[in-house]
């Protein structure tokens, strides 16, 4: 599969066919400036558009030079336009005081806007867990409305993002948890491991095992996820059986680090580390289940 941006593949061929020429063409459009009452968020947008340090720079930025770059929106329905791409420097403008902004409008449709959206996001640095997730499946589920399905599907929408099929997989997995457990991902009171486990329980047993974490402030572990996740896919799991296996006594953890020379011949480059480690894992099982 070509290292293409899988949004490139709709439209965006060219950085005017993107941003508009010099004269404000796009071809039949034009960059036109849009009040930022007539600007809607995205349906579900999946990414924070916090007012911190960077905003205040951003907003600094448009203050002295404008808006350097045009957003991209699509008509909405009930009027206005739909914010595909630019919803920090909407809140940018705002906070400088402007009550406008360039955008390129476009008809895009609900698939063709969501992968443009994720792939115009996702590059960030400070992404959370929880915007990672929710973008990764709703590109995920675009991708399959275009006709790819199963892996080629996985590999489509970590392409952009330069992330394997498994863990883009795994991310997929995460977004079915609550928003009350991916916030708790998100402050690393749950690892990803453990959340891509529990994301496999109903919403009644992702309720319990919310409410025992908050009401006992614990930690859970992998033992621990994996447990609740194998009572759950029975059909087994209840309330005071989700408080005992996250009462049960932790294991003395060990620490073994391997240096990065000794395995790296045992892998291909574009593995991540949970690649790696998950790889590690089953071989350890297997050798173990051998004795």
């Amino acid at each position: 599969m070509s290292k293409s941006n899988s949004a490139g593949k709709i439209r965006m061929n060219s950085f005017d066919d993107l941003f508009g020429s010099p004269g404000g063409e796009t071809g039949a459009e034009q960059v036109i400036n849009v009040k930022l009452s007539e600007l809607h968020p995205f349906k579900n947008h999946p990414f924070h558009v916090a007012d911190d340090e960077k905003m205040e720079e951003t907003a600094e930025s448009i203050r002295q030079y404008g808006v350097l770059v045009p957003g991209i929106a699509r008509p909405r329905a009930g009027g206005g336009y739909e914010i595909i791409a630019g919803h920090r420097r909407k809140r940018g403008c705002e906070w400088a005081g402007i009550d406008a902004m360039p955008v390129i409008v476009r008809q895009y449709t609900d698939d063709e806007a969501v992968i443009i959206m994720v792939d115009s996001n996702i590059q960030r640095e400070d992404i959370l867990p929880s915007e990672k997730a929710k973008a990764y499946a709703m590109k995920y589920e675009a991708v399959k409305h275009q006709g790819i399905r199963g892996g080629s599907a996985l590999e489509e929408v970590g392409e952009t993002a330069g992330e394997s099929r498994k863990t883009v997989q795994r991310y997929v997995w995460l977004a079915r948890l609550s928003d009350g457990l991916l916030e708790m991902v998100d402050r690393k009171k749950i690892g990803i491991v453990q959340g891509v486990d529990i994301s496999f329980l109903d919403k009644e047993a992702q309720g319990w095992v919310l409410a025992t974490l908050e009401a006992t402030g614990i930690s859970m572990t992998a033992a621990q996820a994996s447990k609740l996740k194998e009572h759950g896919k029975a059909g087994e799991l209840t309330l005071p059986m989700v408080r005992l296996i996250l009462s049960e006594e932790k294991p003395k953890e060990r620490k073994v680090t391997i240096k990065g020379d000794n395995i790296k011949k045992y892998f291909p480059d574009d593995y991540s580390n949970n690649d790696i480690e998950e790889v590690i894992i089953q071989l350890l099982e297997d050798w173990k289940n051998r004795q």
